[in-house]
């Protein structure tokens, strides 16, 4: 067969192998290039609001399951101070219950931080029926005999203004009074200073003989080892740190259900005492300026109406016993906050309000950049997905070329093959018919 009608016929396979072949292929790769591109982009522009809706539940969950550990935490002392009532009333045995009621606790010492086990209680006592202490533990020491005071006088307390021994002995037998936080205020200067609250938590069960009411057992429980449920959360990280940072806009607070801060990475606002034992004064609208000035932010949140409806509205929420998120503006920082009750509910912190609740804050500048990494992270994958098709078409497109030269030369040596070269010469007929 001729060169030239040989290589027409190859051309004319190849174009017929195209056709039918490579632009189907190069359609359909193109369509699916285009969906991933597609669904990457609509992914990406609706990522922020996805993430914020799932991030804003997602904490909101976790704020839940804070408060539940702190109910649970505050049950479990209750029960203590009922096994405490049964104990030898003995300086050794009381000494005893104080050194083995221990929590792990994260510290900072020589520049490195360490898990230690720390007592639960920093005081236990025994106190009889006219309030004068018989037993008395203060950081795992036994008070002398001739130090012990009548603590019925509330000026004789630690804090100069306690009244668990007037509280608790009008409780019956089983019943425990819980106090608030209690402490010294830490103002801002002291804090900045590297000062941080160490208050307490004051419970208190009465004891009886045949005569009655016979006096009381008292704890004082170390009030860190309850900020550690929110001092060590970031609520957008899931781990946990050894200090939160509140100047970051994330960072988790606890509100007792009067409505004061009793657990907060800045320790100046949590309620505290003066050293005279009268509570320091919250922030109101009247007197912001004026306590700010001298570093005293006591927050108090059911009373911040003028200066933060929305976090009064929380509060309000919580205080029904009901846990939700709420949209606000702190200290110039546009925030989200999750919100949930403590379920722990006794005489001293009765339904719906009990012992306070557990709050989550969230700077929304945050939200918005994890939404723009999870968005990026998307575009970066739909990207890739193309950039793998676009090779993939062209390796196909080229081994397609390929095969179908193979394919043409194939098709044209067939048909050279099956028919004489000289039968397709038109002289030849002539001779032919001459003959």
């Amino acid at each position: 067969m001729p060169e030239t009608k040989r290589d027409k016929q190859f051309f004319t396979v190849a174009r017929v192998f195209f056709l039918l072949i490579v632009i189907p292929l190069l359609l359909m790769s193109f369509l699916i290039a285009n969906g991933i591109f597609q669904l990457g982009d609509t992914s990406r522009k609706r990522a922020v609001t996805v993430l914020d809706q799932k991030s804003q539940e997602e904490i909101k969950v976790r704020a839940i399951n804070v408060a539940d550990e702190v109910a649970d935490f505050l049950r479990e002392r209750e029960k203590d101070i009922l096994i405490a009532t049964i104990l030898p009333t003995t300086e050794a045995a009381y000494k005893e219950f104080v050194d083995k009621s221990r929590q792990p606790f994260w510290v900072k010492k020589d520049g490195k931080i360490i898990k230690v086990f720390e007592r639960l209680y920093r005081e236990m006592s025994l106190i009889d029926k006219t309030g004068n202490e018989v037993i008395k533990i203060i950081d795992g020491e036994i008070v002398p005999k001739a130090e012990l005071l009548n603590i019925s006088n509330p000026a004789s307390t630690t804090y100069k203004s306690e009244e668990y021994f007037l509280r608790a002995r009008q409780r019956g037998k089983g019943e425990i009074y819980m106090s608030p936080v209690t402490g010294w205020y830490v103002n801002r200067s002291d804090f900045e200073a590297g000062k941080r609250f160490s208050g307490i938590i004051r419970l208190a069960t009465p004891l009886f003989d045949k005569k009655g009411f016979a006096g009381l057992v008292v704890f004082a429980l170390d009030a860190r080892h309850l900020a550690k449920f929110t001092d060590t959360i970031v609520p957008t990280e899931p781990g946990y740190v050894f200090e939160a940072d509140a100047s970051t806009g994330n960072y988790a607070f606890m509100v007792d259900n009067r409505g004061f801060v009793v657990s907060h990475p800045n320790d100046y606002h949590i309620a505290g005492l003066y050293k005279d034992g009268t509570p320091v004064p919250p922030l109101t609208e009247k007197t912001m300026e004026s306590m700010t000035e001298k570093g005293e932010e006591v927050l108090n949140l059911n009373l911040l109406g003028p200066i933060n409806p929305a976090l009064s509205e929380a509060a309000k929420a919580a205080a029904e016993g009901k846990s939700g998120i709420q949209k606000y503006t702190f200290a110039g920082l546009r925030k989200i906050a999750a919100y949930a009750p403590i379920p722990f509910f006794s005489k001293s912190y009765p339904k719906p309000a009990g012992f306070g609740w557990i709050a989550m804050g969230v700077d929304v500048e945050k939200f918005n950049e994890l939404a723009t990494k999870e968005s990026q992270k998307i575009e970066k994958e739909a990207k890739a997905w193309t950039a793998t098709i676009i090779l993939i078409l062209i390796a196909a497109v080229v081994l397609l070329f390929l095969i179908s030269a193979v394919l043409a030369r194939g098709i044209s040596r067939s048909i050279a093959a099956e028919v004489p070269e000289e039968s397709l010469h038109p002289e030849h007929y002539d001779d032919e018919e001459e003959d």
